[in-house]
């Protein structure tokens, strides 16, 4: 066995350069971690992972085409024991459960320190579920609220455009009273009571992004 053949392999996921350069960095200077491949898409990132399949995938939440989540859930899919940590800005209850269902081992934000990084590629290698308190916090208040249809989020993220129900039905091809009914059910299971309200925590909450 050679020496890098002992390190942990990392393959990192990142659409941006020099964040991805700056994390690549970090890791290399571990004398147990190698970034042995890089992708800054999900369609790279899938096809790397069958070549190489590193010990730990790097993944960043937020990808053009793909997301990170997307990408996450079809690695894991194809290669069960894949060992993703999605790395993100954002550190809303929605984003952190979808990372997970998807087949993420944890979810790191970006602005953790080095030593938080270096300490969940270790964990989460080790097979530990490695998740900081703000996270799992943030997991613990998603679990109890239901689950919006795929439908519901194709109202809301219209909604967080500044479509009327008008414009909603039209988009969408439904009865105008459907898209109300719509609106109406996504009130509810967010616990607010106009739209403005419902966009505001669904922003807050990370089940919708403005781009």
């Amino acid at each position: 066995m050679t020496p890098n053949e002992k390190k942990i392999r990392v393959m990192m996921v990142d659409d941006h350069f020099l964040v991805r350069m700056g994390l690549i960095a970090s890791i290399n200077l571990e004398t147990d971690m190698l970034v042995e491949c890089e992708a800054s898409t999900g369609e790279q990132a899938i096809v790397l992972y069958r070549r190489y399949q590193s010990n730990i995938v790097m993944m960043d939440l937020r990808l053009p085409g793909i997301s990170g989540v997307e990408t996450t859930k079809s690695i894991c899919k194809e290669f069960p024991s894949a060992a993703v940590i999605m790395l993100s800005t954002y550190d809303g209850e929605e984003d952190v459960y979808r990372s997970l269902q998807a087949g993420a081992r944890t979810y790191l934000l970006k602005s953790a320190t080095r030593n938080e990084l270096i300490e969940t590629i270790r964990a989460t290698h080790a097979g530990e579920r490695h998740i900081s308190p703000t996270i799992g916090i943030r997991l613990a208040d998603r679990m109890g609220r239901p689950d919006l249809t795929s439908r519901e989020m194709d109202v809301l993220g219209l909604m967080a455009k500044g479509r009327s129900n008008k414009e909603i039905a039209a988009e969408l091809l439904i009865a105008r009273v459907t898209a109300k009914l719509h609106v109406g059910n996504i009130l509810a299971k967010l616990g607010v009571h106009d739209r403005t309200q419902a966009v505001t925590t669904a922003l807050q909450r990370g089940i919708v992004h403005l781009d």
